[in-house]
């Protein structure tokens, strides 16, 4: 059978990203208190791990919204009736491919548009997509939440879908701005699938970002170990500790890198000696949860109308299809 084409637009030709790491690592490192941003956890190393974290017993968030989609796939598409979906950080195309199945099976659908930063990502998802669905036109594009959204093209009416609850790794001027860039795009037909979190025991959201097994604390510290690699730091993963705990003000779980010791830590290429308190925290990831009144009240305030919301019978997790 002839497969219909794969086209990939590339809108970080130039980018520096090991400047942008330069940059981030000398914002984070001297304020109070220190943060990296979570865009580094994501080497090949940390990419292996956050999969590992995804099949572990204690994160449910991506089980649980798998389970959502496949019962629900239907009631969206017979809504959208897209002509394409765009997929908002990609990344392997997992769970839009649920949607991309019920889409096709009602024959709306003749266009995929992944976006991501990660050129090779995408790459490798169209591929595997366009074995299940060879006549669907697939059209990646590779690019920044903040600089490329804008270079999406339009194929027809659009379903944009921000799966993972990757809105909550965004802090509140983050979430709107990215909200309204979305509903910039969007025009009459179109429509916002957006997966969050919900709110529920603190133990139950701690657990998911701290598990039994350590595998959350090796995500986190690879963090270092990308910094020493790639910036010829002398950070020591003996020398700190995973820790994530629940924020209640701000309702998230913050993951941190808690410094064991008094310490100072050199790294050479950021032209910077940074010193480290014993116990003083490093935060590297928010996790923001909603309640579903909290959604609406986010959706509205960036121009969106609700039209369904989706769960699991435990509320546990929650899908919002807005236009």
């Amino acid at each position: 059978m002839n497969r219909a084409p794969i086209t990939v637009a590339i809108h970080t030709l130039g980018r520096d990203a090991r400047q942008e790491l330069i940059d981030d690592v000398r914002a984070g490192l001297t304020k109070f208190p220190k943060a990296l941003p979570p865009r580094w956890f994501y080497d090949d190393a940390g990419s292996e791990l956050f999969e590992e974290i995804t099949r572990l017993p204690e994160y449910y968030q991506t089980r649980t919204e798998r389970a959502i989609l496949e019962r629900y796939a239907q009631d969206v598409v017979a809504r959208t009736r897209s002509a394409s979906i765009v997929e908002l950080g990609a990344g392997s195309c997992t769970k839009s491919r649920v949607l991309i199945r019920a889409a096709r099976g009602m024959g709306t659908l003749w266009t995929f548009v992944p976006f991501d930063i990660s050129e090779a990502t995408i790459r490798r998802a169209a591929s595997d997509l366009v074995e299940e669905f060879p006549d669907l036109t697939i059209y990646c594009v590779t690019g920044e939440f903040e600089s490329h959204l804008r270079q999406i093209p339009r194929f027809g009416s659009q379903l944009f879908v921000f799966l993972g609850s990757t809105i909550g790794n965004f802090d509140r001027e983050q979430t709107l701005h990215f909200l309204a860039e979305v509903r910039g795009l969007m025009q009459s037909g179109d429509y916002f699938l957006l997966g969050v979190d919900l709110v529920k025991d603190p133990t139950e959201l701690v657990a998911a970002y701290d598990d039994s097994h350590g595998v959350t604390a090796r995500f986190n510290l690879n963090v270092l170990a990308r910094i020493n690699r790639e910036l010829h730091a002398n950070f020591d993963p003996e020398g700190f500790r995973h820790v994530a705990v629940w924020n209640p003000d701000e309702s998230r779980v913050e993951m941190h890198l808690e410094s064991r010791r008094d310490q100072e830590v050199s790294i050479p290429d950021a032209d910077m000696l940074v010193v480290f308190a014993e116990r003083e925290r490093m935060r590297t990831e928010i996790c923001t949860k909603y309640t579903k009144t909290g959604v609406d009240r986010l959706l509205n305030e960036t121009g969106f109308t609700v039209s369904a919301w989706y769960s699991d019978m435990a509320e546990r997790f929650g899908l919002a299809l807005a236009h």
